[in-house]
């Protein structure tokens, strides 16, 4: 797209009316363009709408009209949620019209250099570290995008002195045409989303989209554990920083066994890495680690790999990685209830993120598990249960699904609460259950395996009414 100054006098139409929309819509209002914005929710379901006509910006809730995109209109912002199966977008798209996302209209206003990350599972927990990281260094991060400020607004705000570091889900990706990271990181591919991209190869060129526009002056952060990851190796033009939990790199930053007096068995685990002259720094040991689990040390690989391209020392990384505590709904301590310690991971949207999460603790796990049904059969999760999960509570759409997951891995009991009067009843009630099977010694972690929108707005209002239902056992 051109830059949003560009659009003056021309029409352009904002779908979505949520935080990124509010933003896209004053953007490109305030630099002359004709705006109007079309939300498919009714108008009381829309209180930013009065907001934006005060300024002078045409506000259509309800539908979408059919006259609303014509030949006329120069560009399309859509919310990244907006499946482009969705008549509008399906209009713009056969009559040429640009169609992204905001993301896109906040690389054209942002003068700081961009830090983006995405992947199936970890983006928030490794942009808030990359974040804190920057901050040590002295490097005045922006934390923006999915978390934190929106990030047109952010970019407004930037200025060449700062980084912006941004989280980056494929929807948003999907609609990026210019959008040039100068470090752009994928943690990992899980099969997620599957409903919006439709199969496996629309998502993995979806996260692709973050190194499409890089040169050999930036840099592609790479999980190398990860075989999504290194397949797209050979399109990739930027220099690449792999990290990996399982591989000593040429150049990157991994783990390694290293002898240590005082432990056991002679070895301890320490994140070294290893620039391309070969000379090699260690930043901490793997025990020092803030965050509990193993696929929060690739995290913390990831975020140092990512500070460590943006200029950060390797050696002042180490109080970092030890100080952060991790971001809510993601493996956070909720309290202590008769002995059982209860975390809210509802975050988790899908198998793997929940497999994950089940591997970081040793005590016997009650799960709480359910939510969106996108047609997975949760058979890959049947492992992750078995000899850690000891009782499932399961909840949503998908409950009778992650029931006949348990059997199959031999877990007893199992579970299920029906809907009730309202969705917070539902979770309410299925903490109640797992608190009445939970021990002394025991966990009860929330960690869905599934999409929050069958009950709840958001994986944040699910993980919110755990917690409250929680602290009034």
């Amino acid at each position: 797209m051109k830059h949003p100054d560009m659009y003056r006098g021309e029409e352009t139409v904002v779908l979505g009316l949520a935080k990124s929309g509010v933003q896209v819509a004053k953007v490109l209002h305030e630099r002359g363009a004709v705006v109007t914005v079309n939300d498919k929710k009714e108008r009381e379901q829309c209180p930013e709408a009065s907001e934006l006509e005060s300024l002078g910006i045409s506000v259509i809730c309800g539908g979408h009209p059919d006259g609303l995109i014509h030949e006329g209109v120069k560009l399309v912002v859509k919310n990244p949620g907006i499946p482009y199966s969705v008549p509008p977008v399906q209009k713009a798209l056969e009559l040429g019209i640009e169609v992204v996302t905001e993301v896109e209209v906040a690389y054209h206003l942002c003068e700081a250099p961009i830090i983006g990350i995405t992947g199936s599972n970890g983006k928030t927990t490794t942009t808030t570290w990359v974040g804190k990281m920057l901050e040590a260094a002295g490097m005045n991060p922006i934390v923006a995008g999915n978390i934190g400020t929106p990030l047109c607004q952010a970019a407004q705000e930037a200025s060449a002195d700062n980084w912006m570091v941004v989280e980056l889900s494929s929807f948003q990706l999907k609609g990026t045409e210019d959008f040039r990271p100068k470090v752009g990181c994928l943690l990992n591919v899980a099969e997620t989303h599957l409903d919006y991209h439709g199969d496996m190869t629309d998502y993995v060129d979806s996260k692709a989209r973050l190194f499409a526009n890089q040169g050999v002056s930036d840099t592609a952060v790479l999980n190398w554990d990860d075989p999504y990851c290194r397949g797209l190796v050979p399109q990739i033009k930027a220099g690449i920083l792999p990290f990996s939990m399982n591989e000593e790199l040429v150049q990157g930053v991994f783990v390694r066994p290293s002898l240590a007096s005082g432990v056991e068995d002679g070895l301890k685990r320490v994140i070294v890495y290893r620039d391309y002259t070969e000379s090699e720094t260690v930043i901490a040991e793997v025990d020092s680690i803030g965050l509990p689990g193993r696929f929060n040390v690739e995290n913390a690989l990831a975020a140092c790999a990512v500070a460590i391209a943006a200029g950060a020392d390797p050696e002042g990384l180490a109080e970092a990685l030890a100080s952060f505590r991790g971001v809510e709904h993601r493996l956070e301590y909720v309290a202590d209830r008769n002995g059982a310690a209860y975390y809210n991971n509802s975050k988790a949207t899908n198998s793997k993120a929940t497999s994950m999460a089940l591997a970081s603790f040793r005590q016997p796990i009650v799960l709480i598990a359910g939510g969106l049904d996108r047609g997975s059969d949760y058979m890959e999760l049947v492992p992750a249960l078995k000899g850690r999960v000891k009782a499932l509570v399961a909840l949503g759409q998908t409950k009778d699904k992650l029931a006949y997951a348990a059997k199959l891995a031999g877990i007893e009991p199992v579970v299920t609460v029906d809907n009730g009067d309202s969705a917070a009843s539902v979770l309410k009630q299925a903490v109640r259950e797992a608190a009445a099977l939970a021990e002394e010694g025991d966990v009860v972690l929330l960690s869905p395996a599934c999409a929050s929108w069958d009950m709840f707005t958001s994986y944040e209002v699910r993980g919110r009414i755990f917690k409250e239902a929680v602290h009034n056992l």
